[in-house]
């Protein structure tokens, strides 16, 4: 009682409750009540008496950053893509909003940068003004205008626009030219022409000076071209970082606190990061199951819909699976924690979301085989600008020529070409985990929509795959004799059949007896003995081998109606049939008529013999059927149809599906097997029914349909962007196109294509 008295006390004075202690992970034992208690053994608190505990510390796995455009550049630290010039982002992802450090450092160039640049702006262009113009020409000088736009100036572009001359440089001396190369060429110009001007006017001929003797500068083109490239950054990154939300809120579904039952069935809420496989859990109604693991006592239901899309609630007893950050019902549940930490179903999605959201997609080597030559191309456009405007143009040409190639260098930028792919696949893979779909890579995303053949596993996928015994036809003997001769036999078996065949005779409330020399006999059935007979149970092979005389009329009955047949033998003759049945799951004859209406040809693939096969088939109006296929033969299948011209998904949920998965030219896991069956796949669906197909193929075709939308508008950009900066319409309109306005052109081209991408969070799948 004074233990508690002492705790309780501890907890108010310091404001802590037990689930905010966490150990720093130096020692291996902790006080869960008092922060920074720790020991190198065992003992109790010496501020409050309670006994410490074991530190479950996860290894500190190093952070990796690497850019999200280009994912195979991977760094041990901070830094820029040495190809495109972004600022790498980390690895890992975390619950936590953590502040962007480019973003908070783009942001504050911004905000400084904005005032003088607004300065910078009225001092060039507010003698242009009706009112204030005539007042700023009589008490500003020329000349003292130009000094202050320098003195203005000069911190923007130099201060604020600094990154931009690192990455540009950077991306000239490593010769991977990129968009900060144009960005870079374009102010440095500008500002470096004007530098000149104000302070050597003597250097330029008369025909470029006014009637002050002055020469015209572009400061204020430098300083805003500057500014609204730094708008265009700050948009993008805080847009990226939306991106990233779907997996944040994924992570956020995870409760902070595990209710932890000790052996001497005490309980005690404690951090989640202390949960060890094999701990005992509580789960009151209403609170997040805290781990992944089964259900030792009690029975409730629980909303599975934050990770696998469905809205019904799923009934859980003791046995069932339960997943971590899922909301139990009304029920009171007791469960076993099996995985922890890296290991639980939600870890292993978000890692999943993040791989692929940083993976490339195919179609994104078309963009980057254009950029690999847009660049030079853009900077010789700008040159051959250059040189027309100053051989033919207008007086002053000098001025002319140069305004306009440094228009040319500042709207070519491809930044919105660099976007348009990598910004689709991050939100559709958001979007599909939060339907239950996740996509391995983007290559699987592109893939999918040109899937025209679905193979279909049918034991798991197809079926729930948790066989029942429902018919049993005895042979000259009581069928509860049958029963408990036929069950007692199969209980040394591991075979889900058998597991069936116990379940059901328990089920019928028939008591089991011991079985003596059971053998295992492969691809045949079992034998041993029971209450001192000799028990065979298994297929006509098995029979035939035991030189058993059997009646094949009633097992090609139950075969027709799509169950399995065992026959059993008791003494060396047949006493029945027994018919297992693995149940279709509730949604799949609406998906498989779903996906067949969307052009897709279904192909069950199953080990069970033809006829058994066929009855499933006929339910679900499936034609095609290959049956009787060995574990070793299933990728053979996948093979045989590529090579008829067939673009082919597998789905499938075993370990022995795995080499087919990875054969297909889209592998898809159900989540609900196993899980090597998802580390082949392409594509997994948490809920692990075929209706998660449907979505990841509407998802697919959403995704490459935005992508293309995208590069449209980047190439079509660039394509007219660059003429009219070159000063196409000056022959027919007079009309140029001012550096400052390109450079706002080119950041809202960024932003009007991630504003495309986020499109995709609304798509309905």
């Amino acid at each position: 009682m004074s233990e508690h008295k002492h705790c309780h006390h501890h907890d108010g004075h310091n404001g802590h409750h037990s689930h905010d202690v966490k150990p720093t992970g130096n020692k291996p034992w902790y006080c869960p009540m008092c922060p920074g208690v720790e020991s190198d053994e065992p003992g109790t608190c010496p501020k409050c008496g309670m006994a410490l505990e074991k530190a479950h510390v996860a290894s500190a796995a190093k952070t990796e950053w690497t850019c999200p455009m280009h994912p195979e550049i991977v760094r041990d630290k901070p830094g820029d893509c040495p190809i495109c010039g972004m600022a790498l982002e980390p690895r890992t992802v975390t619950a936590e909003d953590e502040e962007n450090p480019e973003l908070k450092d783009m942001s504050r160039r911004f905000w400084v940068s904005v005032p003088l640049a607004a300065v910078v702006l009225f001092l060039a262009m507010g003698r242009m003004l009706p009112v204030i113009g005539p007042w700023l020409e009589s008490w500003l000088p020329h000349e003292t205008a130009v000094w202050l736009e320098f003195a203005f100036a000069t911190p923007v572009v130099l201060w604020g626009g600094w990154p931009f001359f690192q990455r540009g440089w950077k991306s000239v001396a490593t010769w991977n030219l990129n968009m900060f190369t144009l960005i870079a060429l374009g102010v440095g110009v500008a500002y470096g022409y004007s530098v000149v001007a104000a302070f050597f006017p003597q250097v330029f001929p008369p025909a470029l000076r006014d009637a002050h003797g002055l020469v015209g500068v572009y400061f204020e083109a430098a300083a805003i071209i500057t500014v609204l490239v730094l708008l265009g950054q700050v948009m993008e990154l805080r847009a990226r970082s939306r991106t990233g939300k779907a997996i944040k809120a994924l992570l956020g579904l995870a409760p902070k606190t595990a209710r932890r039952i000790a052996d001497d069935g005490s309980e005690k809420d404690v951090p989640l990061e202390h949960i060890q496989a094999g701990d005992r859990l509580r789960v009151r109604p209403g609170e997040k199951i805290p781990v992944d693991g089964a259900v030792l006592e009690g029975r409730s239901s629980v909303d599975e819909s934050m990770l696998t899309g469905e809205p019904v609630p799923v009934e859980k007893t003791a046995g069932e699976r339960v997943i971590g950050a899922t909301v139990n019902g009304t029920g009171s549940l007791v469960i076993e924690a099996q995985h922890v930490g890296n290991e639980t179903l939600l870890a292993r999605i978000v890692q999943m979301v993040a791989d692929a959201q940083r993976s490339r997609a195919p179609i994104q080597n078309l963009a980057d085989q254009v950029a690999k030559w847009f660049v030079p191309a853009v900077v010789l456009a700008a040159v051959l600008t250059f040189a027309l405007w100053f051989a033919f143009g207008p007086e002053p040409r000098f001025t002319h020529a140069l305004v306009n190639a440094v228009a040319v260098l500042i709207i070519a930028c491809p930044c919105a070409l660099g976007l348009a792919t990598p910004m689709s696949i991050m939100v559709a893979s958001g979007k599909g985990a939060n339907a239950g779909v996740l996509f391995r890579n983007a290559e699987a995303i592109e893939r999918l929509r040109e899937v025209d053949t679905l193979i279909v596993d049918k034991t798991g996928t197809l079926t729930q795959g948790k066989p029942e015994l429902v018919n049993v036809e005895s042979v000259n003997i009581d069928e509860a004799a049958l029963l408990r001769a036929a069950a007692s036999l199969e209980r040394a078996s591991e075979h889900p059949l058998a597991e069936a065949i116990v379940r059901g005779a328990e089920a019928r409330g028939i008591e089991l007896a011991n079985a003596e020399n059971f053998e295992s006999l492969t691809g045949q059935g079992v034998q041993g003995i029971v209450d001192g007979k000799p028990v065979a149970l298994g297929n006509r092979k098995l029979m035939d081998s035991l030189k058993i005389a059997v009646d094949d009329t009633v097992a090609d009955r139950l075969r027709s109606e799509g169950q399995t047949a065992m026959f059993v033998a008791i003494d060396d003759r047949l006493a029945g049939v027994l018919g297992v049945a693995d149940p279709l799951k509730p949604t799949t004859a609406d998906a498989i008529r779903d996906l067949q209406q969307e052009g897709l040809r279904i192909v069950m693939l199953t080990g069970d013999n033809r006829t058994t096969a066929e009855a499933i088939a006929r339910q679900l109006g499936i034609t095609e059927i290959f049956a009787d296929v060995l574990p070793d033969e299933k990728a053979g299948k996948v093979k045989q149809l590529q090579s008829e011209g067939r673009v082919v998904a597998m789905a499938g949920d075993g370990i022995n599906d795995a080499p087919a998965l990875a054969e297909a030219d889209v592998g898809i896991a159900m989540g609900t097997g196993t899980d090597v069956a998802m580390e082949s796949a392409g594509v997994t669906l948490v809920k692990g029914d075929l209706n998660g197909v449907l979505r990841a193929r509407r998802l697919s075709e959403a995704t490459i349909r935005n992508i293309k939308q995208n590069l449209f508008f980047a190439f079509i950009y660039n394509a007219t962007g660059v003429p009219i900066a070159a000063g196409l319409l000056y022959p027919f309109f007079g009309l140029l196109l001012s550096p400052m306005i390109a450079a706002a052109a080119m950041s809202f081209s960024s932003v009007s294509v991630i504003a495309n991408a986020l499109r995709l969070r609304r798509v309905k799948i």
